[in-house]
């Protein structure tokens, strides 16, 4: 792949430590787009290392569970935000099963761009990744109910 076709291609992050939500999270990022390169991290911790990592592209917009081993979504929120550099100004998607109305606060007060409760549903999947990689992160907003 070129170097001028890299720069142009689009990137996702997910980090969730269940196997089987990055399976359909893939599968459904694939249907709504599939130049869209996506980097997958089973925890918190691996996640931060590989934004970390140069030469990795920044991502257009991180998906972040909140409930994960080792590094969980909300300690890596604050880390991310309180990077001094490329970091801080990331899209980040909060991507929980939960819609409990402390975890939305706890998100939105540490910095999240969006909250989004996972939809039980994979066109719901679809549809909720479609609205994300059009919105801009220009004011914080929650996305998605779980009736999806």
């Amino acid at each position: 792949m070129s170097t001028l076709s890299q720069k142009s291609s689009r990137h996702v992050f997910l980090a969730d430590d269940d196997e089987d939500d990055r399976l359909l999270f893939s599968e459904a990022l694939s249907e709504v787009d599939n130049s869209i390169i996506l980097t997958e991290s089973e925890n918190g911790k691996e996640l931060m290392n590989k934004l970390h990592l140069p030469p990795v592209p920044m991502p257009e917009v991180v998906f972040l569970d909140i409930n994960m081993p080792i590094q969980n979504g909300f300690q890596c929120l604050e880390e991310i935000r309180s990077d001094g550099k490329d970091l801080k100004n990331l899209n980040v998607v909060m991507f929980s099963t939960s819609n409990n109305e402390q975890s939305i606060a706890t998100a939105f007060g540490l910095g999240a761009t969006h909250y989004a409760v996972k939809p039980n549903s994979f066109s719901g999947l679809k549809l909720l990744i479609s609205s994300v990689l059009k919105m801009d992160g220009s004011y914080p907003q929650l996305i998605s109910k779980k009736n999806s």
